[in-house]
This record gives structure tokens, sequence and C-alpha cells, in this order.
């Protein structure tokens, strides 16, 4: 009973996150949805191994700037994180998860990693974009979950 409401959930948060890309996407064109290829090129580019492909959804390029023509100092790696809840003053307020190869991966880039907190609540459509030092600065409590599979 419990597997099935995991599942129901994963798909749930899914479908969100398919939402928030689409929004992304469609309200600022430097953000790019990369494809596995392009993941490992573009960790290969930044000396870094495929342990980091799923650590991050998008790029942000610089404006006007394709994929292929972006210099690595300039590419930005954009891990997103949404919800559906009104946020009034995004991110304050927004309840997430996040892996330890996020965080190791934020650690290593610095500034050219940022957490895009996406609320696609209809009175509070926004997005907020923080690097881990800013993300730091608001972070009230934090906890370590353990996922197990036996």
């Amino acid at each position: 009973m419990a597997q099935a409401h995991s599942y129901t959930i994963t798909k749930k948060n899914n479908r969100t996150e398919n939402e928030a890309v689409e929004y992304l996407l469609k309200a600022n064109k430097r953000f790019i949805k990369p494809s596995k290829d392009e993941r490992k090129k573009i960790l290969d580019s930044l000396g870094l191994n495929g342990s980091f492909s799923r650590a991050f959804d998008l790029v942000l390029l610089p404006v006007g700037k394709k994929l292929t023509d972006v210099k690595k100092q300039d590419l930005v790696l954009v891990e997103l994180k949404t919800t559906k809840k009104k946020l009034v003053t995004n991110p304050s307020g927004f309840f997430f998860g996040a892996t330890e190869n996020e965080f190791n991966l934020a650690k290593k880039l610095g500034e050219q990693y940022k957490f895009c907190f996406v609320s696609l609540h209809p009175e509070s459509l926004s997005l907020k974009l923080l690097s881990l030092s800013e993300l730091e600065k608001l972070i009230r409590t934090k906890r370590t979950q353990y996922q197990i599979n036996l």
C-alpha cells in the first residue's frame, strides 16, 4: 500500500516539475533543457564526471547564445525546485528535497550553479534563482533523510 502511495506522489511531482520546465522555457529563452548527450558534454567541458548528470535540470545561457557557442565559464547549471503552493514572497515558505549530489555540485561550481524555485500557483506564479551561498542564508531548518532500497 505504501509503495502505491509513493508512486502516486512521484508521478504528481514529475508532472509539477514538467509544468515548471514548460513555464521556464516560455518565460525566458535563456533556459534550455539539455538532452542526455548534452548533459554528458556539459559535464565533460566542466571537468566533472557523469555522477552529476542528474544533479541539474536545465542550463541558463548568456543572452543570445546557443549551447554550442557557450564558453564553459559562462554555463550556469540549474536545479529546479517546484511547488503549486501560493508563495507571495518566493522562495519564502518553500519546502523541498535536495540530494547530496546537488549540494556537492553547487559547492564545486559556485556561481555557475543555481537552485531555481518555481511557484506555479496562479496568484504567485514566479521563479527565484539562488546560488548555494544565497540559499544557505535563507535555510531555516535542514535535516538528513536516507533513501534505502532493499
